[in-house]
């Protein structure tokens, strides 16, 4: 625990001035978590079957341009650009072909690999904006996050008993799902009620950051059921007593997905 408390000290620390500064300095620094998130997830993969040098040379290129798109825009721009998704596509496709070896790649890893640079491109390219247009939305955002994972934590440890996906997280439990919806609800609404909206309708509000607050415990989840596919405790060990990037960054990564689906409403 006191490993963990640490890195999380640690975390905040080099996290928060990024965040802050904002512009170019925040870009750079979502492009190399997202580097390290799609480094992750080959990782895991690879430990079943590896990939051609050249194909992940392509995802990492291919995942930097997608994260740095748009990210001076100072405005909600969620525009799919098919030029950017056709590239992504020849560029994981066209190897089967050139390879010309199953066994080496085919079209499980070529899609693969498509989903996993769309995935993490897409997400910390979306932090970066919701950032650049308002420091406070994701402030939001990442409250509610923190707050429902550390308060899932401490209910569970306390009072948990009811299991509700023991087959992905034996760990969670319905007690410490709803401590956790109970407090990231609370401190989201108290946010965004005093700080970003005063005038909002409360009862729309609370629906809202409560979805968040669900999604982002599904979005935990989601990513363990990754790692139990591939038999792995965490997607690496970058962060001591956390694990890697996308563990820490796994509730965050879907709720801003929501968001971006419900920001029209808030």
């Amino acid at each position: 625990m006191k490993k963990r408390v640490l890195s999380a000290i640690i975390m905040v620390i080099v996290f928060v001035p990024f965040l802050i500064l904002g512009g170019t300095p925040f870009a750079i620094f979502m492009t190399a978590l997202s580097i390290c998130g799609l480094y992750e997830l080959i990782s895991v993969r690879e430990s079943k079957k590896k990939f051609p040098v050249i194909v992940k040379l392509f995802a990492y290129l291919l995942v930097t341009f997608f994260t740095l798109r748009n990210v001076n825009s100072i405005a909600f721009e969620f525009n799919l650009d098919y030029r950017v998704m056709t590239l992504i596509i020849f560029a994981f496709l066209f190897p089967i072909v050139f390879i010309n070896n199953n066994k080496k790649y085919n079209l499980d890893d070529a899609l693969f690999l498509v989903g996993a640079v769309l995935f993490v491109g897409l997400s910390f390219n979306l932090i970066t904006i919701v950032r650049n247009y308002d420091i406070t939305y994701i402030i939001y955002l990442l409250l509610i996050t923190t707050m429902t994972d550390t308060f899932a934590l401490f209910t569970g440890m306390l009072i948990g008993k009811r299991k509700i996906a023991p087959l992905i997280s034996p760990a969670k439990t319905l007690e410490g799902c709803l401590g956790g919806l109970a407090m990231g609800t609370f401190v989201g609404t108290t946010f965004y009620m005093t700080l970003i909206n005063p005038s909002a309708s409360l009862v729309l509000i609370i629906l809202v950051t409560a979805l968040f607050s669900v999604v982002g415990q599904i979005g935990d989840l989601v990513f363990s059921a990754i790692k139990r596919y591939y038999d792995k405790k965490d997607f690496s060990n970058l962060i001591p007593g956390h694990g890697g990037i996308l563990d820490r960054f796994d509730s965050l990564i879907l709720v801003i997905l929501a968001f971006v689906l419900l920001v029209g409403i808030i």
